[in-house]
């Protein structure tokens, strides 16, 4: 926590286009905290609690404006979705002391918002729960599987990163809805712990060898499902297993996120979209909130995760002069989970 009367502030200090990124593209500030006198109208002063990190923050940080979502500004404070405590308001909505979910909160200690800004928290969930079990990628999860997937029991359905803040909640509910629940993760450890989830069969990519004999010998009657959060040749690989009317979800490709437009991998088995008329896929969850969608999120993961029939693997930084790292973790294979910073 910042001194009294400062405000610790995470900026975004240069981009980094393509490659690895590196510490030295984040800058740490101290800058005079905000106030309750400095309210205007329909205002509320929060402070930090805790901030989802997130694989698509790494196209944030290219510089890229054709992106989805925008830019990072330089010398401005990085933003995510968090969560946060009402310190002072002069707004009707939100009370001192009430916990506010912020889907664009700035990385700093204390922050002025507009009321509008914010979304009341469900009853009976935590700060923590707002970037963990009801956090983006987990609403992300629940759209892709349901809205694009249309999962049928009986169905098998391959998911990619399947020990992530994603993947872990698609392998979770796909099981809970009757599917067979094939899992793709990067080390032996996550292998063991997408099993434990209820996987019906896993393997690590990085040792598998050949992955369209390696999704063949767990999945030998074809895949109807695949959600993909990795792209290039995995996603080419599991193209090649499709059966006739296949869904394939395209969540995230982060194989590719920090290659340059020529390294990035093409794929070999596209003619197979069309000889088995599959369905490919992406989508924006954004697109999504304030939906009935939402609601049915709320209500099925909400009940499972109060049943004890979800588990949710997490990653904890504690710190924000730590977050930066938290994001770098991401891509050097680090975290194990939903990444999270607490303040």
């Amino acid at each position: 926590m910042s001194a009294s009367g400062s405000n610790t502030q995470i900026l975004a200090n240069k981009y980094s286009p393509t490659g690895a990124p590196s510490l030295d593209i984040f800058k740490t500030v101290t800058v005079p905290a905000p106030t309750k006198d400095s309210l205007k109208e329909n205002q509320v002063l929060i402070r930090s609690l805790y901030l989802s990190i997130d694989p698509y923050q790494r196209n944030r940080l290219t510089g890229a404006t054709d992106y989805f979502a925008s830019q990072y500004e330089l010398n401005k404070p990085i933003h995510n979705p968090g969560s946060a405590i009402v310190e002072a308001s002069t707004s009707p909505d939100f009370a001192v002391g009430e916990i506010v979910d912020v889907p664009d909160i700035n990385w700093e200690n204390l922050s002025v918002i507009d009321a509008t800004a914010l979304r009341k928290v469900p009853s009976g969930t935590s700060a923590r729960d707002l970037v963990t079990i009801f956090s983006l990628p987990s609403f992300t999860a629940y759209v892709g599987l349901t809205e694009i997937g249309k999962p049928k029991a009986g169905e098998t359905i391959l998911v990619s990163s399947a020990s992530g803040a994603v993947g872990q909640i698609v392998v979770q509910i796909a099981k809970a809805r009757g599917l067979r629940v094939i899992g793709v993760a990067g080390s032996d450890d996550k292998v063991e712990h997408v099993k434990s989830l209820g996987a019906d069969a896993a393997f690590n990519y990085k040792k598998c060898g050949d992955y369209v004999e390696a999704i063949k010998k767990v999945a030998p009657e074809g895949i109807d499902i695949y959600y993909d959060s990795v792209g290039g040749e995995m996603l080419d690989a599991a193209l090649a297993t499709i059966n006739d009317g296949a869904r394939i979800v395209i969540c995230g490709m982060i194989s590719q996120y920090n290659k340059a437009s020529g390294e990035v991998y093409g794929l070999k088995n596209s003619m197979k979209i069309l000889d088995r008329y599959a369905t490919v896929q992406g989508f924006l969850v954004g697109r999504y909130y304030g939906t009935a969608t939402e609601t049915a999120f709320i209500s099925e993961v909400g009940k499972l995760y109060r049943e004890g029939k979800i588990q949710y693997r997490v990653d904890e930084t504690v710190g924000l002069e730590n977050a930066p790292q938290a994001i770098l973790n991401l891509f050097e294979g680090k975290n194990h989970g939903k990444s999270f910073v607490k303040i």
